[in-house]
């Protein structure tokens, strides 16, 4: 019977040698690779001379640990040390110095986990819901219906409202905005202002502009203009350096002849191409046109009355 127990070493404040080693050397704050020998061994054996009540077969663990304590001392007492592999001293103490390093390790994961626990038992098991169903539907006489409620389907019942929510607050709103610019009104504005000024920088055109849209209608216009010849963009000094120059009639005309493709698109909303400076030029060429016109009327005219008259003599020689 006693060879089949095991007694392990816990009294009233240590549990081993090691856990009152580990206390010497906290309180006598001593190095830990550099361990006094004489020291501890001298601590352990009051320490057990002390506890009279102590038993000796139980107190075979720290006897053992004092003469290993001892057998440390002993070896660096003699005169001729131990080298490793290498040609080093081994220090006799390095042995006890892992082990009490890997006690100290093991001691704090005991303290950590053992405050664990205690967090532990202060929280409710979630295994208590099916208890705590069958109860609510014994009290309100619908147990049956109750009990058949899982926490798996009381979550897709929630996932399911929430997303109801949610797709109602995200729903998104299509909003139009009426702007009150136009083109028309930001191509008079870009006339009036290259007219008056005849040459403006690029940053010169979005000094009027209210905000960004009004900004992006100006631009608009200004490409229009561009593209019907009415102003011309020219690089300026430096880089991204662009300027406006107005065109005047008869440049635009010049321009206008050059690039047949620009006048349909002119003509179409701003009607013929006529320079402002000679509008009479402009009816002179009208005027030979008309002329023209009228020849072909007057052939028509007496081809018809040539017709009539031979029509006229067949009918008389008939009679």
């Amino acid at each position: 019977m006693a060879n089949s127990e095991t007694y392990q070493i816990k009294l009233a404040q240590f549990e081993g040698p090691f856990d009152l080693l580990l206390f010497f050397i906290e309180r006598d704050e001593l190095d830990i690779y550099n361990i006094p020998i004489t020291r501890i061994t001298n601590d352990f054996l009051d320490y057990i001379h002390s506890q009279e009540s102590l038993n000796i077969e139980l107190s075979s663990e720290f006897i053992l640990f004092i003469s290993t304590l001892m057998r440390i001392k002993a070896k660096m007492l003699l005169p001729r040390k131990e080298l490793d592999a290498s040609g080093n001293e081994i220090d006799p103490r390095e042995e006890l110095v892992s082990k009490i390093l890997e006690y100290k390790r093991f001691k704090e994961a005991s303290a950590e986990m053992a405050e664990m626990e205690a967090l532990r038992m202060l929280m409710v098991k979630r295994g208590n819901i099916h208890k705590e169903l069958s109860q609510i539907g014994e009290d309100a006489g619908e147990g049956t219906e109750i009990q058949q409620i899982t926490i798996f389907k009381l979550m897709k019942a929630f996932e399911k409202a929430m997303q109801k929510y949610s797709d109602r607050i995200n729903k998104p709103v299509h909003t139009v905005v009426q702007y009150r610019f136009t083109m028309e009104a930001a191509r008079v504005q870009m006339m009036d202002l290259s007219r008056e000024e005849r040459t403006l920088s690029f940053e010169r055109i979005f000094q009027t502009a209210e905000n960004r849209v009004h900004a992006i209608f100006m631009f608009l216009s200004l490409l229009e203009l561009v593209q019907q010849k009415f102003m011309k963009i020219v690089i300026g000094d430096g880089m991204n350096n662009f300027l406006i120059e107005y065109n005047d009639p008869d440049t635009r005309l010049a321009e206008l002849e050059e690039d047949p493709d620009a006048i349909p698109a002119v003509q179409d909303e701003y009607g013929p191409v006529v320079p402002e400076t000679d509008v009479a030029t402009g009816f002179e060429a009208l005027a030979d046109e008309v002329p023209q016109a009228g020849a072909g009327v007057e052939e028509g005219g007496e081809k018809e009355a040539g017709e009539a008259g031979e029509a006229n003599g067949a009918e008389e020689e008939l009679k």
